[in-house]
């Protein structure tokens, strides 16, 4: 089970015992500038950190995290640092198994102590799921699944949306299944949270209501 050893602070807030972060950015640049602290923070602690993100992007990614003070080649060797296309995770054979990542997230999260780290920083670029693959729409229910997963552990889970990609619906459905926001460049506490046992039931009543309808 999760001690949550320590908190920890950015983005203007303070980070307890929710680690489910849905952070909503309008940019990459803000993006970047909001969480740079939050990533450095990670290294001096002696944390891992995923990432996952477009593999179109990932070389600006290494750029911008070496151009925030990391030493990302040291940081990769070491193991201490992994920056993954989608394709090695939740979009492995190019569709979208919610299950099957579930699974693999999970272990992610448990490699970091097995590995000697004492947490691990996750960061999703969460694009993946406006690329055109089977599963994709399945997004808002693999998210709130997530809620019974990252409570076990000490790890901060972070699932960046890019504002300017993502429609109203999902932006919605998204700050609801996330005990904790990134609005505006500030944490807090998120209101809107829908516990998952809630959340699930509700995502079946839709999907009973819209059968019945056809």
């Amino acid at each position: 089970m999760a001690t949550q050893s320590h908190s920890v602070q950015f983005a203007g807030g303070n980070l307890g015992g929710q680690r489910h972060i849905c952070a909503f950015f309008n940019s990459t640049d803000e993006e970047h500038r909001v969480l740079s602290s939050f990533i450095k923070d990670g290294f001096e602690r002696g944390d891992k950190a995923f990432h996952l993100v477009n593999p179109e992007l990932r070389e600006e990614h290494l750029r911008r995290l070496a151009g925030a003070g990391i030493n990302v080649q040291e940081a990769m060797d070491a193991g201490q640092l992994e920056v993954r296309p989608w394709q090695d995770g939740p979009l492995h054979g190019d569709r979208f198994d919610q299950d099957t990542w579930l699974v693999s997230f999970e272990q992610v999260l448990q490699s970091g102590p097995a590995a000697g780290y004492p947490q691990t920083r996750f960061l999703a670029h969460m694009e993946w799921a406006l690329v055109d693959l089977p599963g994709v729409e399945d997004l808002i229910e693999f998210e709130t699944k997530v809620n019974y997963v990252v409570p076990k552990y000490d790890d901060i889970v972070i699932c960046a949306y890019d504002l300017a990609k993502f429609g109203a619906s999902v932006v919605m459905d998204a700050l609801r299944t996330h005990p904790v926001v990134i609005v505006g460049g500030l944490l807090q506490e998120n209101p809107f949270f829908v516990p998952p046992d809630q959340f699930l039931q509700e995502i079946r009543q839709q999907r009973s209501a819209r059968k019945s309808a056809a």
